[in-house]
């Protein structure tokens, strides 16, 4: 008897859904950074173990939107919520509640939706008395299935959570080869990849308004190299300037870190081309959010 359960990750920006997803499926499918806002699409993640199958769902941070991109990452994150069996709720193991984190549980409550807390970030916390603290203030919040404390970096408590998961599946048949990892195809994975690079190369609003497209991704007869163009867009000639850098050491930089990724995952030489162009406000542009495939 096989079963399965769909789960969606879901919680504020920045307190760890990717690098849970990530740590869990065992393998890196989801972009990583210091920065909030690092997810702006719908990622699933599958994990089979035995007769039981999780698919995940990681989705952009939970956030009060400031463009276009930003309203079509929070739609995301409610259209997943209403079509899952589950959700996975991440929050932090320190700070306040945050006001998307009660407009989330809100949701929750309307759907009467089973979830899990997730309190990540244990790693930070001095003594165990802070965490019971935390466990407390979060009860209060919903009816959880189950609260367990994790550490996404670690691993921490991850074994604990996928059992808890595991006990919410339902008997059905596999949706997805048990060999699944994601359903993401290569361009978005490659393109993905290159994005995470300048998340972490560069500061301030520059990521935020980058987006990477993959023009040519293709394996050469009888030679074991994948050929990948990229275009790297911007939404300002001052921030082309800066994603190039000064002689391209930039770009170079970005290039070189991600070739490295890239080869890892797709088990392959990668010859990496990399061009930069603008595109001026392309996070209010529809069109463009479109051709981006982030909507």
């Amino acid at each position: 008897m096989t079963k399965t359960a769909f789960i969606a990750i879901v919680g504020c920006p920045n307190v760890g859904k990717s690098s849970l997803l990530n740590k869990m499926l065992g393998q890196k499918i989801a972009i990583v950074s210091s920065k909030p806002q690092t997810t702006r699409t719908r990622i699933m993640g599958v994990l089979t173990q035995g007769d039981i199958q999780l698919v995940f769902t990681d989705t952009p941070g939970y956030h009060k939107p400031h463009n276009k991109l930003g309203e079509k990452m929070n739609q995301a994150v409610g259209d997943s919520i209403g079509g899952v069996d589950a959700c996975l709720f991440v929050v932090e193991s320190k700070g306040d509640i945050k006001k998307g984190e009660l407009e989330l549980v809100e949701k929750f409550g309307k759907m009467d939706m089973p979830v899990i807390l997730a309190i990540n970030k244990i790693d930070m916390l001095k003594d165990k008395e802070e965490l019971l603290q935390r466990i407390v203030e979060l009860n209060k919040l919903y009816d959880f299935e189950a609260i367990v404390p994790v550490c996404a970096t670690d691993g921490q408590g991850v074994s604990d959570l996928i059992d808890e998961m595991e006990k919410l599946s339902f008997e059905s048949p596999h949706f997805f080869p048990d060999d699944t990892l994601t359903d993401q195809p290569e361009r978005v994975l490659a393109a993905e990849i290159i994005r995470e690079k300048i998340l972490r190369l560069m500061d301030k609003e520059v990521p935020h308004g980058i987006a990477v497209s993959i023009e040519k991704m293709r394996e050469r007869d009888n030679q074991p190299i994948m050929d990948i163009e990229a275009v790297i867009y911007c939404e300002r000639e001052t921030h082309k300037g800066m994603v190039i850098g000064k002689k391209g050491a930039m770009l170079k930089k970005i290039s070189t870190f991600a070739r490295q990724d890239l080869e890892a995952f797709f088990d392959i030489k990668i010859n990496l081309q990399t061009w930069v162009k603008v595109k001026e406000d392309w996070r209010n542009r529809e069109g463009l959010i479109h051709n981006f495939g982030l909507d």
